[in-house]
């Protein structure tokens, strides 16, 4: 029997969609413009795939949707939900308050119910002091009615979550099961305010999220397909809609992510740098082991510093619609403002009245797009010094990116990856794969789902091979959890970290685990 998948990116400037067979060939793209209330652009791409394609929608099983909805929300601070911060590590904690470093208007937009909670565990996992539930059950009388979500942050969660649970519990019997509760544990890694931070954003946009999925969901039943949804997640896996509207965070990022997956596919390779080219900006990323290369830093998501897992990215004010400033002198300036999704009619090849990069490589025969007669009079010399600068940008992003001097692959994707050569300097080859412009919603049909889970252990008391087994064994139930096919799980990282600044020989222990989707979805 046939079937297929839908994928769809959204991105700034276009949404991207594509139907794939069950072997993961293209039977049909498109491109469409990203509309201000997203459903629309989404709707438009998904019908022109279908239409083009001619086939039975019966045999539609699976789509796939990568979304900036939940980025943006918190950019923009749009339709987040009134949070309540639970911080649970009273008296230790006392010294720096929830939300501190958090930009102002962030806070107001996330609402003033802030709590400290005595509770909290040490490293090792012994408690620090007994869970005060009074202060938590007159807190979830307070808050009835006041805010739409909790977010529960507790000490060293990652090694214990006992406290973050029970606090879980008796929300749930003041409030009710309904009441969106997101749990540290879950969310970030060790350190307590950028995880605290993390899981105060994942709180603040749960309805966002659901806006998402239903919308999604609902263009779906309009074209009369009745498929398995999944959500794209920033370290390039999927997980199933109710995973993503519990931990929307993790949809952050999730568009150059699923570029990087996509350009994997296309260039059959595993290990490379990727430069997706969009409208306005050029990503540049690194594959290994055909997923993206983890950063190892703290991450600002709209002002607020967060630490969970997140793509190593460079970006830089490259794109297909980047506007070229040209001064008297001859001196110009590249960027980083794009006329983007207005390129069709802002550019100098299409009548417009704005230089662009696009017209550039025009100019210079390096592209053939719109009418090249409409650049023919521009100096030549100065468009190959200005082209010299577009490709030394992307060679400086790629070096940065590189961890040795050895020459390595480059993949480009992205609909502006035609303005750029075939040679780069620092790249073995320079790879631009068929169907590249749209190598961001491929990324997010082919994707596998995974689960991911850190954890401190003392390897004094379990031993080295329990604990990894234990971390590999809990990272595998997780990925079952977001949708994977038990039968096809692989672990396909495993960090250990030695603490040596906490006693008891302590190692932090992450693994990730991947596995392809569950196929009974009928």
């Amino acid at each position: 029997m046939r079937t297929y998948r839908i994928g769809i990116d959204v991105g700034g400037t276009h949404t991207d969609a594509v139907l794939l067979d069950r072997d993961n060939k293209v039977i049909s793209e498109t491109k469409s413009s990203t509309t201000e209330d997203v459903a629309t652009g989404i709707y438009t791409a998904m019908h022109e795939i279908i239409t083009k394609a001619n086939i039975s929608r019966e045999d539609i099983r699976y789509a796939m949707l990568g979304t900036t909805h939940c980025t943006n929300a918190i950019v923009e601070r749009k339709g987040l939900n009134k949070v309540a911060a639970v911080r649970i590590g009273a008296p230790a904690t006392l010294a720096v308050k929830p939300l501190v470093g958090v930009p102002d208007d962030l806070r107001e937009a996330l609402g003033k119910h802030v709590y400290l909670v005595r509770g909290g565990h040490e490293f090792d996992g012994r408690e620090i002091v007994d869970l005060d539930e009074k202060h938590l059950y007159k807190i979830a009388e307070e808050i009835k009615g006041e805010v739409d979500s909790i977010a529960i942050t507790s000490v060293f969660s990652p090694v214990s979550s006992d406290h973050e649970e029970r606090a879980k519990e008796i929300f749930q019997e003041v409030l009710g099961k309904d009441i969106a509760i997101s749990l540290s544990a879950e969310i970030g890694s060790v350190g307590l305010l950028e995880r605290e931070n993390a899981t105060i954003l994942n709180a603040s946009v749960i309805r966002v999220a659901k806006t998402a999925a239903d919308g999604f969901i609902n263009a779906l039943k309009n074209e009369k397909i009745d498929a398995k949804v999944f959500f794209g997640q920033n370290d390039g896996t999927l997980m199933s809609v109710d995973y993503a509207v519990r931990y929307p965070i993790f949809t952050v990022a999730c568009g150059p992510t699923n570029s990087l997956r996509g350009a994997s596919y296309l260039g059959d390779l595993s290990d490379a740098i990727v430069v997706d080219v969009g409208g306005t900006t050029s990503d540049v990323g690194v594959l290994i082991n055909s997923f993206p290369r983890e950063s190892s830093l703290e991450v600002e998501i709209g002002g607020a510093r967060t630490n969970f897992r997140m793509p190593d990215l460079v970006s830089i004010g490259l794109g297909g619609g980047t506007i070229i400033r040209v001064k008297e002198t001859g001196e110009f300036t590249i960027g980083p403002d794009s006329v983007g999704y207005r390129l069709p009619e802002k550019a100098l090849i299409f009548g417009g009245d704005t230089l662009t990069t696009t017209d550039v490589a025009v100019a210079l025969g390096k592209v053939e797009l719109g009418d090249a007669s409409k650049v023919a009079h521009l100096d030549k010399v100065l468009l190959n010094k200005i082209y010299e600068k577009m490709v030394e940008l992307v060679e400086e992003a790629v070096d940065k990116m590189k961890t040795t001097a050895e020459p390595i692959p480059v993949i480009l994707v992205g609909g502006g990856s035609i303005l750029l050569p075939k040679e780069l300097k620092g790249a073995s080859e320079v790879i631009l794969p068929e169907h590249s412009g749209v190598a961001n919603a491929i990324g997010s049909a082919i994707s596998q789902v995974s689960g991911q889970v850190e954890r401190i252990y003392l390897l004094d008391e379990v031993g080295r091979e329990n604990a990894l087994e234990s971390a590999k064994s809990e990272a595998k139930s997780e990925a079952v959890h977001a949708g994977a096919d038990p039968e096809s799980l692989v672990i396909v990282d495993v960090e250990d970290v030695p603490l040596a600044y906490l006693p008891g020989n302590a190692t932090r222990v992450r693994v990730k685990a991947a596995g392809e989707l569950k196929r009974n979805v009928k």
